[in-house]
């Protein structure tokens, strides 16, 4: 994988996960009548973590299985599932909120320090 292939996933990657966070918090105070447009925004966002996160880890380390990998795709499949959540279960918004903050704190430390 060429530097600028890995520069431009890289990019995306972090600007999918930018807009699903927004959008996953935002939609903890939101309107219902926005569901539709936060769903979507989400659903896209998340698309996109998986299609660049996927190609990075061909690319990168040949589709090693690594534990670190593993429990970032276990917070992203969870911060992509709250967004839905929030809008059923509006009372639960303050315990959703501090889920959310904790498995991103989590995939975030994954990243970076790789403990596995």
């Amino acid at each position: 994988m060429n530097p600028n292939e890995l520069n431009a996933l890289h990019f995306l990657h972090v600007v999918g996960v930018l807009v699903l966070t927004a959008y996953t918090f935002y939609a903890f105070a939101a309107p219902l009548a926005s569901r539709k447009g936060v769903m979507m925004a989400t659903g896209i966002a998340s698309l996109v973590i998986l299609l660049t996160g996927i190609r990075m880890w061909q690319g990168v380390y040949d589709f090693a299985i690594m534990s670190w990998l593993i429990i970032k795709i276990v917070c992203w499949l969870g911060v992509s599932a709250l967004t839905g959540m929030a809008y059923r279960q509006r009372e639960k918004a303050g315990r959703f909120m501090t889920i959310a903050l904790l498995l991103l704190t989590v995939a975030v430390a994954m990243v970076y320090l790789k403990p596995f």
